[in-house]
């Protein structure tokens, strides 16, 4: 199972593991202001579609009865499709559950 402690004022440990191909990510802040300095209000936001991976499954089963490795590891910062997955929540940490191939791309 994976583990990661929460960061900031919180204490708890995240214990987590999707099934198969799945991937639990955690979003990036939103942003506060736009370029232009102009500070935006929580209904005004736009949703992130980046954040770091907290815990990956196992890989999806092929029709051989073997699993396909993940791409992704733990740690990793990602960009996924904006209306992918389903949002929860856990304590004050926004997560998304998705499958590996809603991730669009690794950044580096």
């Amino acid at each position: 199972m994976a583990k990661k402690k929460a960061e900031g004022k919180q204490d708890a440990v995240l214990e987590l593991q999707p099934l198969a191909d799945r991937v639990v990510v955690e979003r990036e802040e939103s942003e506060e202001t736009t370029p232009g300095g102009i500070v935006l209000p929580d209904t005004a936001k736009k949703r992130p579609a980046r954040g770091t991976v907290v815990s990956v499954g196992q890989g999806r089963l092929l029709d051989d009865g073997t699993r396909a490795a993940m791409q992704v590891k733990v740690g990793d910062r990602v960009i996924f499709s904006s209306y992918a997955g389903d949002d929860f929540k856990v304590g004050e940490r926004e997560l998304v559950l998705l499958r590996e191939d809603d991730i669009l791309a690794v950044v580096e």
